[in-house]
C-alpha cells in the first residue's frame, strides 16, 4: 500500500500513519518494524528512550526498502539538552541505529522547569545545517513553549507529537499547532491502557464501515488533520492500521467520537506543563 505524504514547513514529505515503536526491541522488535516496513509503512517512529533505535535500523537493513523512501524519526531525552550533550545524543543515536542521518528528530519532553528545551532546539538547528536530521520537530510542547522557541530562534518546529486519542481530543493544542503551521502527530491515538476500543459509539461507527474500532479511531485521527503513531507487532494487525486509507468518516461520526472528550482524559496524567522525563 502507498501512504500518501504531507509536505512540512521545512519541506520535508511526512507520511499520513506512521509506525510507533515503543517498547518493541530486540529479535522481536525487529521484525515487527521490518514487518511494518514491508506491509507499507514509510514513517517508523523511535526514540532515544526507547532502547530500540538499534533495532529499527536493523530491520530498515533487513527490509530491502531503499532507506531514502522511509522517514526515520527519534528523539533527544530530557538530559541532555545542553547545547554539547544533545549533539553527543544525536550522534549516538546515529551511531545506535547505524544511520548517517535522521529524517526527524525530536525533543521528547520540554521539561519546563528546567528550561532548557529552547537551547535543545537551536542545537538540533545547528545538526540540521550539518545534515544529520533533516526535518527538527518536538512532542509533548504546549501553545507556550512553542511561542517560546520561535520569540528566541525565529524558527518553529516542523511536528509536534502529542497525547491524541478520543478521550483527550487536544482541541486548543491542535489548534495552536494549526495557526503556526505545525503538523501534529499522535501518540497513543488508540488509548493505550483505556477502554476506548470498547468504547459503544466507537463500536458501532466501526460497525456501520466494516471495520475494527481501531481503523475508525485511526481515521478519525487522520480526519482531524493529525498523523497516528499506531504500534502493533501482528502484521495483520499492521495491515488492519494502514486500511484507515480506505474509508472516510461522516462530519457526524467524526463528531460523535470527537465529543467522547474528556477532562480528565490524559492516559497517566503527564501534564507537559509539570511532567519532565529524562
Amino acid at each position: 500500500m502507498t501512504v500518501p505524504t504531507r509536505t512540512l514547513l521545512d519541506g520535508l514529505e511526512l507520511p499520513v500513519i506512521g509506525f510507533g515503536t515503543y517498547p518493541l526491541k530486540g529479535h522481536d522488535g525487529v521484525e515487527a518494524v521490518r514487518s511494518a516496513i514491508d506491509v507499507g509503512y514509510r514513517l517508523i517512529d523511535t526514540a532515544y528512550n526507547y532502547e530500540n533505535e538499534g533495532s529499527v535500523g536493523e530491520a530498515v537493513r533487513r527490509s530491502g526498502v531503499p532507506r531514502d523512501e522511509l522517514v526515520l524519526s527519534s528523539k533527544l531525552p530530557g538530559r541532555y539538552h545542553r547545547h554539547d550533550d544533545a549533539v553527543r545524543a544525536v550522534h549516538e543515536s546515529l551511531f545506535r541505529a547505524r544511520l548517517d542521518h535522521w529524517d526527524l528528530y525530536l525533543i521528547h519532553w520540554p521539561n519546563p522547569k528546567q528550561g532548557l528545551f529552547v537551547e535543545a532546539f537551536a542545537t538540533l538547528l545547528e545538526l540540521q545545517q550539518a545534515g544529520l536530521i533533516r526535518s527538527v520537530g518536538v512532542s509533548n510542547f504546549l501553545p507556550e513553549h512553542l511561542h517560546a522557541l520561535l520569540d528566541a530562534t525565529g524558527r518553529v518546529p516542523s511536528v509536534n507529537q502529542v497525547e491524541l486519542h478520543p478521550y483527550f481530543v487536544q482541541r486548543e493544542q491542535r489548534a495552536a499547532d494549526e495557526t503556526l503551521g505545525v503538523v501534529t502527530e499522535a501518540w497513543s491515538p488508540l488509548g493505550r491502557g483505556s477502554d476506548v476500543l470498547e468504547d459503544p459509539t466507537v463500536v458501532e461507527i466501526a460497525r456501520a464501515h466494516g471495520v475494527g474500532p481501531g481503523e475508525v479511531i485511526l481515521r478519525w485521527v487522520t480526519q482531524l488533520g493529525a498523523v497516528p503513531l499506531p504500534k502493533a507487532a501482528d502484521p495483520e494487525r499492521q495491515r488492519r492500521n494502514l486500511g484507515v486509507l480506505s474509508f472516510t468518516l461522516s462530519d457526524d461520526e467524526v463528531g460523535a467520537i470527537t465529543a467522547l472528550d474528556r477532562p480528565d482524559g490524559r492516559l497517566q496524567d503527564q501534564d507537559p506543563a509539570e511532567y519532565e522525563e529524562f
